[in-house]
């Protein structure tokens, strides 16, 4: 389903890449569409959620053009509410845009959004009122996140996930940095040695290059429990290929599991992110929010 478009407001974070000049091409690349943007900047963190909830309703959309800390601070802030919102890459890893399909190239990126659709679309939410659209984990992901430098992002983008990820795959088999993992996903206890735990919204990732596990949505009011239990060299290989190529048959490796509510506890204690940021060190929780934000996406068939 299309929206009329007319007025927009864009919460833009001036410390993304080139964060005002990005602004101003958004701005005239709306204009060309008969769209009035006009446009907010962040000034601190948290800021992106209160102009969000101040400004969004008098819009018929609001744009986040920036990384996906702004974007979620803005979904956080209009969760639960009827007001579409649109992603503009303007990140380092833009993890939702990809998610979404959307382009990183404003040009293409904004006559996509304003005659696209709109989905509804569910949300993570953690103990702190935070929220998170892709996937929150601890282990090999977290490891990639927190050891992938933010100029190796600028100028690789997603694939400087990739390349972290894998070295942090092989170097968790290499090494034994393996962990004991206790999900509680809806009352049932899950407990295995693991190399990495996500709960994900989701179901591809890095581009759609990764698919986490089988028949994962962003509707169903659900989230994912992904154990990964690789052992050997040939194991990560094995489960790389097979997440690549969607396979999802049963693996001593793979351990899926899905539920509303969910806890993670880690023994030792390790850090955890959500999204692509660093949050802290085990344990989380984070229970599913339905269909708590519209997003517009490009159209699909």
């Amino acid at each position: 389903m299309a929206l009329l478009i007319r007025r927009v407001v864009v919460i833009a974070n001036p410390a993304a890449r080139r964060g005002k000049h990005v602004a101003r091409r958004a701005q005239a690349e709306l204009a060309s569409r008969s769209v009035q943007a006009d446009i907010i900047y962040t000034e601190r963190p948290g800021h992106a959620a209160e102009l969000a909830a101040h400004h969004a309703p008098h819009y018929d959309a609001v744009f986040s053009l920036g990384g996906d800390g702004t974007f979620m601070e803005i979904a956080g802030a209009l969760s639960g509410s009827q007001i579409p919102i649109g992603i503009l890459a303007g990140g380092t890893g833009n993890l939702v845009a990809r998610a979404l399909g959307i382009p990183l190239s404003l040009r293409r990126a904004v006559p996509m959004l304003i005659a696209g659709d709109v989905l509804a679309m569910d949300l993570g939410r953690l103990t702190s009122g935070r929220r998170f659209a892709v996937a929150a984990g601890v282990g090999i992901d977290a490891s990639m996140v927190a050891e992938t430098p933010a100029w190796f992002k600028r100028r690789l983008g997603i694939v400087a996930y990739a390349i972290i990820g894998t070295r942090a795959a092989m170097r968790a088999v290499w090494r034994g940095r393996f962990f004991d993992a206790r999900v509680t996903i809806d009352g049932v206890v899950h407990e295995r040695r693991a190399a990495a735990v996500m709960i994900a919204n989701f179901g591809a990732v890095l581009g759609k290059r990764l698919t986490l596990g089988p028949e994962i949505r962003t509707d169903d009011g659900l989230l994912d429990g992904c154990i990964f239990s690789p052992r050997t060299f040939r194991d990560v290989c094995r489960i790389m290929w097979r997440m690549a190529r969607r396979n999802f048959s049963s693996d001593p490796c793979l351990l899926y599991c899905r539920g509303a509510s969910v806890r993670v506890e880690t023994t030792p204690p390790l850090p955890w992110q959500a999204d692509g940021e660093m949050m802290g060190t085990t344990p989380f929780e984070v229970v599913a929010e339905p269909l708590a934000v519209r997003m517009l996406v490009p159209r699909r068939s």
